[in-house]
């Protein structure tokens, strides 16, 4: 996979997800939400969730578990996500011959 199948995979998952999602809670998640609430007091439950969420992703990026899965499953980075080009084209390295490539003048002075 690539940097485009990347972004077009977010973009599709963004898109499914909507402005709301309904969530199943066991029984350990609704005792740990529960006693968030009477600790944090939010305006509602749903604002916890979304602090969770930033929360995991922010670790995730941190810890380089992120970059981890991304790696993985798409060859790319978060970093590389964001700034819409991968490494190699960043810093220009897909623009010297490559090693399988016969270029008799790279020893000429």
């Amino acid at each position: 996979m690539s940097l485009d199948e990347l972004t077009d995979d977010v973009e599709q998952r963004y898109a499914d997800l909507g402005e709301e999602l309904s969530v199943d809670l066991d029984r350990e998640t609704r005792n740990e939400l529960a006693m968030l609430t009477v600790a944090l007091e939010p305006d509602d439950t749903d604002e916890l969730l979304r602090r969770a969420v930033h929360m995991l992703f922010q670790t995730a990026v941190e810890t380089g578990n992120l970059d981890f899965h991304l790696r993985s499953g798409y060859d790319a980075t978060y970093d590389e996500y964001l700034s819409g080009m991968t490494f190699e084209e960043m810093t220009g390295g897909n623009q010297f011959p490559q090693p399988q490539q016969n270029d008799d003048r790279r020893y000429q002075f």
